[in-house]
């Protein structure tokens, strides 16, 4: 098999050292997903002055709890509804904006609508909004413990909590604060029936005056004084949408020729039959977007409708370039052009300190009318050929993103320099800024492309790099969130797929990452299923792992006598295969559940077995820590004049290997064992021993 997930060890502390495979964050603290405004003009906020009082004012408003005596249990919900295209987030962000300061702990943003039109899963915004609170995040953890440690993570804390585009009650409820000093913003189409004491402040369009002064800010300040009565029909025309005035106005930026009265005889001109159909063309915003779209030059339409399959509604130049087959600098102006045509909105990736290359979003309320435009100008395989084409230039700069880390590595630094320029990485700070800046586009594509179905090896392909990425950049323990989501991606992909193999290195580990979250349990289930595929795939290494996960899994819920039986049958299995490491390992951690059941003599015999082991691979300080096991042992049973030979023997292993903490451990653990045989001034010796070891001086 030429890609697989990583192993990422067993669930106990001394996991296996071979991986499955090559491919490879709790993830360090990060920033939570910006929501992805409707439209969010440039420049300072425009009208909206009443509903913004209005709102400042619903914020004091004693509620129903407080008008009955009753202690208000949860933070106030502030609701603004309206039409995607009214600039309900935009209102959203200027009230975040006037009211931050009252909020020292922060405004924390989530958006609750995936960049397909699907709400997002409640699980994967707790985890979110729990890793910009630096709170832990548990790897796999259920959507009902998430959202308790995320209530758990407010309490005492005064935040702004700014959900947008929610698609209803069930999204915003799980999410909302136990701590009554919180504030949550929510944005939705409707009312959020079933969430309680909510204050709505619906939105229709602006009011004429700041309408205008919008349209003015894009098409430029000349034409729309020289002509107002024009500009009001514009403004007419447009609904007082913000967003059909922002197509406008870069339409008129675009044509410095063209009059506002041309712009509104167009509009009214612009035939039923839109990119969304009768219906929609008939709307505002779609025909404000049909006005823009049908002026673009021919590779810039095709850019746009294109986009309507970046990740998460996210792109750059490197996912332009690709999704439309053409040069990077050509996928840049275009993007540059666009953007100020105000059909994309361009975002500085959120934390970055360093010059990264702008990202650009698709606005959600174009994302509909997008994608309908690209089905009728697209054919299926075009379609198909440019998500491959941006999933195969993912892949690459993932690969090189991971090179970053081993650039000390000669035949790494040479594969690096084979890369195109663009694709390379300056230094690992800045591939590690990339791929966190990149991250939610990121987990979007690998989401997309196991969905998708028809590009499984692209899919598998896309999922092993970025868990190499992952791992590489941020390490296993702080990479686990996102790895346990990725791990479950390989598994669909290996099940739909029929392949064995890979579906065994994806339970295993799954069931890794479930043993360090504590659920034991479906640890042990998982490993299961992982053994039954293994056996089925004919791979001994496969079978081994999956044994000695299920022997720690027992181990871990003090089965010890079930532990062993899984470990022996590991054991045996390595034997056959002459793996001396793998053998060594296993009989110390059979000696260990030997040692917790009580059978000194069992115990013995495999702490004895792993020194042997050690021995022969001439690994001095193995062999040191197994033999101070033995000595540890035989004092347990009785036999104290044994220990001591024994960890004589363990003391002058640690002292050939050069390590003095394990030399300045077995020391003490002798000085114990002379207490006991009564020679006090040799136990004191060795316990100054010790301490000279450990840089603590004579004590």
């Amino acid at each position: 098999m030429a890609e697989r997930t990583v192993e990422t060890g067993g669930p106990a502390t001394d996991r296996p050292g071979r991986r499955l495979a090559a491919v490879g964050p709790a993830m360090t603290p990060r920033q939570a997903p910006a929501p992805a405004p409707c439209f969010a003009p440039a420049g300072p906020f425009v009208g909206r002055q009443r509903e913004l009082k209005e709102l400042r004012a619903d914020i004091v408003r004693a509620g129903l709890d407080t008008l009955s005596g009753r202690k208000r249990p949860r933070g106030r919900v502030l609701l603004i509804a309206g039409r995607p295209g009214s600039g309900r987030t935009a209102l959203a962000e200027e009230l975040a904006r006037q009211l931050a300061g009252d909020y020292p702990d922060g405004v924390l943003r989530a958006r609750l609508t995936g960049a397909d039109g699907e709400p997002v899963p409640t699980e994967r915004t707790a985890r979110a909004l729990l890793g910009a609170l630096n709170a832990p995040v548990p790897a796999g953890a259920r959507e009902d413990e998430l959202t308790e440690a995320l209530r758990a993570a407010l309490n005492g804390r005064r935040v702004l909590l700014l959900l947008d585009d929610a698609a209803g009650a069930g999204q915003v409820d799980p999410l909302l604060p136990d701590e009554p000093e919180c504030l949550v913003v929510a944005v939705s189409r409707g009312p959020l029936t079933g969430v309680p004491d909510v204050r709505p402040c619906t939105l229709g369009g602006l009011d004429t005056p700041a309408a205008v002064e919008l349209l003015e800010r894009y098409a430029g300040p000349t034409r729309i004084t020289c002509d107002p009565v024009a500009a009001s029909a514009v403004v007419e025309e447009c609904g007082g949408q913000p967003a059909a005035l922002v197509l406008v106005g870069g339409w008129l930026a675009a044509r410095p020729k063209m009059s506002v009265v041309d712009v509104a005889k167009r509009l009214r001109e612009l035939p039923a039959g839109g990119p969304a159909g009768r219906e929609g063309a008939a709307r505002p915003l779609a025909r404000a977007f049909w006005l823009a779209y049908e002026a673009l030059p021919p590779s810039s339409a095709r850019l746009l409708h294109l986009l309507a399959l970046a990740p998460a509604g996210l792109a750059d130049a490197h996912t332009a370039s690709a999704l439309a087959g053409c040069a990077l600098t050509t996928a840049q102006s275009a993007l540059e052009d666009l953007t100020a045509r105000g059909l994309l909105r361009e975002e500085a990736p959120e934390g970055a300190e360093g010059a990264l290359p702008p990202q650009y979003r698709v606005p959600g309320c174009l994302a509909e009318l997008l994608g309908a435009l690209l089905q009728a100008q697209e054919r299926p395989a075009e379609i198909e050929l440019a998500r491959a084409r941006m999933l195969e230039r993912t892949v690459r700069q993932l690969h090189s993103c991971r090179a970053a880390t081993e650039q000390d590595d000669p035949a790494v630094r040479r594969r690096i320099e084979q890369l195109p320029r663009p694709l390379r990485f300056p230094s690992r700070p800045a591939a590690e800024e990339w791929l966190l800046a990149r991250l939610p586009a990121l987990l979007a594509a690998a989401r997309l492309a196991v969905e998708d179905g028809r590009l499984d090896t692209l899919a598998r392909r896309l999922v092993s790099a970025l868990t190499r990425a992952l791992t590489a950049h941020l390490g296993p323990e702080a990479a686990a969130p996102d790895l346990y989501g990725l791990h479950q991606l390989v598994l669909d992909v290996a099940r739909r797929c029929e392949m064995p193999l890979e579906k065994a290195a994806a339970l295993l580990n799954l069931g890794d990452l479930d043993a360090r979250g504590g659920r034991t349990p479906e640890a042990l289930e998982r490993y299961r299923q992982a053994l039954q595929s293994a056996r089925e795939a004919g791979d001994p290494y496969a079978t081994s792992r999956a044994l000695e996960s299920i022997g720690a899994a027992h181990q871990e819920l003090g089965d010890w006598q079930r532990a062993a039986d899984w470990y022996r049958r590991s054991l045996e299995l390595r034997l056959t295969r002459g793996e001396l490491a793998d053998e060594a390992r296993l009989y110390g951690r059979l000696g260990a559940v030997h040692g917790y059941a009580g059978q000194w003599s069992e115990a013995l015999r495999d702490w004895r077995a792993a020194a042997a082991a050690h021995r022969r691979l001439r690994d001095q300080a193995g062999q040191a820590r197994a033999l101070g096991e033995a000595a540890r042992v035989l004092e347990q049973a009785g036999r104290s004049r044994e220990a001591l030979r024994t960890g004589l023997e363990a003391m002058e292993c640690a002292r050939r290997a050069g390590d003095g903490r394990l030399e300045a451990a077995a020391r003490l653990r002798l000085a114990d064992t002379l207490d006991r045989l009564g020679d006090g001034a040799a136990a004191e010796a060795h316990r100054r021993a010790a301490h000279e070891l450990l840089g603590e001086g004579a004590s």
